[in-house]
């Protein structure tokens, strides 16, 4: 195997291949990057004094001396995760390696402000990280998605005609009294882009994430990197103008946005239109579901209003999956009866020869999962583990 070398590796670095390959000898750490067998101890060391690895002897297929497997220690603490949503929150307390320790929700009136909803969130984590049976000193950080463009340095929504009342408004504060640990916040689509890149398998470097839930959204992985956007607001396709919505109103105060034909609040207001008691797209999923003739057409035609918009996209970006997450899912095969006809009927044969069109791996767990990922990412990067361990081992 060859060496990368990125000599002098930091630790950082070095935590960051144990991580990424989970269990190593310190001979493949050595040839990865380039560094001598004592440096690659030392930094080991470092590394295990924090608790972030553990080693242990691999028994030798024909005798000599172990080799010493150095471990990634999904253990060494945990992250808090939490997916905001327009009626709902998800919320979890993750091990390391993102899995799930303790899960939990907290259901909302729409229109919640966050002086309402956040002591709820904060709560609610607090008795989820004790339910875990995990310290409080040991929460490497906080995950935090919303629906919208995101503010990333001020930690706050942007531009959320979902969230009402909640652009501008920082919300690391509200955790300041559960922990110390930084607190990472990102657009809900986003969240769900590095749940799915994971996925089950290898990792997926080029990944179009269609949210289609109360309102529209994409997540964008290209080349392997999430695009955010000079803006942060990559991925709001629901608001691009299509011809079939010209004239139709849409709560973000314009007309014409596909929102206003295809989003879950234009098949309730449809559905409402028509004298249906409908409060929530789940409502109308599950009236498809049970065969509701009316709920079936709005999203197949949803479906194909996506379609026709998304092919652009998958023009311009080429990506390997297209993963259909949020709500919609629900009803994944009638939505994507109708995706499927007018994106591969208006985007190129080469675009979408090898294209997969799948549903979401982890359904309603991806928001809170792709949470935990985005903060994971950030406080067990190569810079933050070289900050750390800059510190006395407690």
């Amino acid at each position: 195997m060859p060496a990368l070398r990125l000599s002098p590796a930091s630790t950082g670095e070095l935590y960051d291949l144990i991580r990424t390959r989970r269990d190593v000898t310190r001979g493949e750490l050595g040839q990865l990057t380039g560094l001598s067998r004592t440096a690659v101890s030392a930094r080991v060391a470092a590394l295990a004094a924090h608790g972030l690895v553990d080693e242990r002897e691999q028994a030798p297929s024909t005798g000599g001396r172990p080799a010493s497997f150095v471990s990634f220690n999904a253990d060494a603490g945990v992250v808090l995760s939490a997916a905001v949503g327009r009626s709902r929150v998800r919320l979890a307390v993750c091990d390391l390696a993102g899995d799930m320790l303790a899960v939990g929700d907290i259901d909302q009136e729409p229109g919640c402000r966050p002086d309402d909803l956040m002591p709820l969130v904060t709560t609610r984590l607090d008795a989820l990280l004790r339910e875990s049976g995990r310290r409080d000193d040991a929460v490497f950080g906080v995950g935090l998605s919303l629906p919208g463009s995101i503010d990333g340095d001020r930690g706050a929504s942007l531009d959320s005609p979902i969230m009402t009342g909640w652009d501008g408004v920082p919300l690391a504060p509200y955790f300041r009294d559960l922990t110390a640990a930084p607190v990472v916040i990102d657009n809900d689509a986003n969240a769900i882009a590095l749940a799915e890149r994971r996925g089950e398998g290898p990792l997926i470097d080029d990944l179009l994430v269609v949210k289609a839930s109360t309102g529209l959204g994409a997540g964008i992985i290209a080349g392997g990197a999430l695009l955010r956007g000079a803006a942060h607001a990559a991925g709001e396709f629901g608001h691009n103008k299509t011809a079939a919505a010209a004239g139709a109103p849409c709560r973000c105060g314009d007309t014409g946005c596909l929102e206003a034909i295809a989003g879950g609040w234009a098949l309730v207001a449809a559905m409402r239109a028509q004298g249906r008691d409908i409060g929530h797209l789940r409502d109308v999923v599950d009236l498809a579901n049970a065969g509701d003739a009316e709920a079936r057409r709005l999203i197949r035609d949803s479906g194909r209003h996506v379609g026709e918009v998304l092919a652009a996209a998958v023009n311009l970006l080429n990506p390997a999956v297209l993963v259909v997450a949020g709500d919609m899912v629900g009803a994944y095969d009638i939505f994507v009866a109708g995706m499927r006809a007018s994106l591969y009927g208006n985007a190129t044969a080469l675009a979408t020869r090898t294209l997969q069109v799948v549903r979401s791996t982890y359904g309603d767990r991806a928001g809170v999962i792709g949470s935990a990922a985005m903060v994971l990412d950030r406080v067990l990067s190569p810079s933050a583990i070289d900050a750390l361990l800059s510190r006395p081992a407690g």
